[in-house]
């Protein structure tokens, strides 16, 4: 994290007022299942006050709700929710990072058959232009790219 990078805590949805590029806003989320709520609620907000068209708005909130559901599901705390638009192209990165794996599945992956989760990565890869994972010690950090709209 640079020394540019705005560091919030949930469930504030606030953003500075939008110019390009546009630094890093980040949110600590609780480790806890309506932390992908407010994950979306803060995307909303953000996405909405730098003026991102409706489609890539509703691209992000998938991606968004992917990622920190299975950093709920999957992963130790904390979490973090990062938005960021680094240039004037409009493209906007999504990340969250993490604690790294945890000993044990959530609540809610172990409480449903095999078939009714595992998509995410799939659903991210068709919406982003990049994606990937980024380790280091003692968290891990998922991130996307979701084009600018044409």
């Amino acid at each position: 994290m640079d020394a540019s990078t705005d560091i919030e805590t949930a469930p504030s949805p606030t953003a500075p007022t939008p110019l390009a590029p546009q630094p890093a806003t980040v949110w600590k989320l609780p480790h806890h299942p309506a932390s992908a709520g407010t994950a979306r609620r803060i995307t909303s907000t953000v996405l909405d006050e730098w003026d991102v068209d409706d489609e890539t708005v509703d691209q992000a909130l998938l991606v968004v709700s992917e990622l920190v559901t299975n950093a709920l599901e999957h992963a130790l705390p904390p979490v973090a929710l990062h938005l960021q638009r680094p240039g004037n192209d409009g493209d906007l990165r999504i990340e969250v990072g993490d604690g790294g794996p945890a000993d044990h599945e959530g609540t809610w992956t172990t409480s449903c058959a095999p078939e009714e989760h595992g998509r995410g990565v799939s659903i991210i890869a068709l919406l982003a232009s990049a994606h990937g994972t980024r380790f280091l010690p003692h968290t891990v950090t998922y991130w996307a790219v979701l084009p600018a709209a044409a």
